[in-house]
């Protein structure tokens, strides 16, 4: 017996002030620019001719304007998760990202086992922490809503990790291969997962 899959249409938020100056925004609630809105009607175009049943978002600003940008073409109401939130960067958050370049240092030194739990920081997430909030939501939605199309908002660093856990992405990867607005289709019938399409990630840097 077949399955029905869910897909999911999971879209990076756009440009933030925090973007520009590379900031660690993490967690910090930090709105869109004018930029950042320009991309997410783009976003919203491409996208357009999707019919969508449902939207989600992180429940940070920045993610929960991205998402209703685009679904207010489909007149969509946005329900928020914090299982969407971006990672926290503990006292590093707010800093520039030359705050972890010792710790980049030594993350490029471990295996990938270590690189999956190691932390920036004792009050940080891990890579293996974010993975696994982003995978329990799908998973919820998925059996929740079998055979659904849904759009759902969130942030490059959960979506990066999430995409290295799935084989797409690398630790090689630059750091910046998923744009602001980029986004990537998933189907899932809540235990396997298939990407099939990706717009504005860059897969190439992962070799």
């Amino acid at each position: 017996m077949n399955k029905q899959l869910t897909k999911f249409y999971i879209v990076r938020h756009g440009q933030t002030d925090g973007n520009v100056q590379m900031l660690l925004q993490g967690q910090m609630d930090i709105p869109l620019n004018e930029t950042g809105r320009q991309q997410a009607k783009k976003t919203a175009d491409k996208l357009k001719n999707i019919k969508f049943d449902l939207a989600f978002s992180s429940d940070l600003m920045r993610a929960k304007e991205t998402t209703e940008i685009v679904a207010l073409e489909h007149k969509l109401e946005v329900q928020t998760t914090q299982l969407l939130r971006e990672r926290h960067f503990g006292v590093n958050e707010g800093k520039t990202y030359d705050a972890l370049k010792t710790f980049d240092t030594l993350f490029q030194s471990l295996s990938y086992s270590e690189q999956r739990k190691i932390k920036s920081a004792n009050d940080a997430e891990s890579d293996e922490e974010i993975t696994t909030r982003l995978i329990t939501f799908i998973r919820e939605t998925a059996m929740t809503h079998p055979g659904k199309t849904i759009l759902v908002g969130t942030h490059g660093g959960i979506m990066r990790a999430f995409l290295i856990h799935l084989g797409l992405l690398t630790y090689k990867s630059s750091f910046h291969a998923i744009a602001n607005s980029a986004y990537f289709v998933l189907e899932t019938d809540g235990i396997d997962f298939f990407v099939k399409d990706t717009y504005g990630i860059d897969t190439k840097t992962s070799l």
